[in-house]
């Protein structure tokens, strides 16, 4: 496949379903750190499920009304905590690649 048929199918399908598999090469600190902050961010959207969701179970009790409020409070700074997390991690991979575009776009 010629350079322009490749540009013209990545432009295309910039979201890559279904089209050529993209190659990157990535340095093995650099693959360790996305790993490490995946797992913090996976933790954190099931503590984010598990308060809300055990909050909710909570308001049909009205002895345990403000338990639900209390887990709700906290699945709220947990959502805060969201994009704290991707921008530290994009903080430390910008320090780690030292602004080479090795970045990909999509975040968790």
């Amino acid at each position: 496949m010629s350079q322009d048929q490749s540009d013209t199918q990545t432009d295309d399908n910039p979201d890559g379903d279904g089209g050529d598999a993209i190659t990157l090469t990535l340095g093995n600190e650099e693959i360790v750190l996305r790993q490490r902050f995946e797992l913090i961010s996976i933790i954190n959207e099931i503590g984010i499920a598990l308060f809300f969701t055990v909050g909710s179970i909570a308001f049909y009790w009205h002895e345990l009304f403000n338990l639900g409020v209390t887990l709700f409070v906290i699945g709220s700074v947990q959502l805060g905590i969201r994009p704290a997390i991707r921008f530290a991690r994009r903080v430390q991979l910008h320090k780690l690649t030292k602004g080479m575009p090795s970045e990909v776009a999509r975040d968790f």
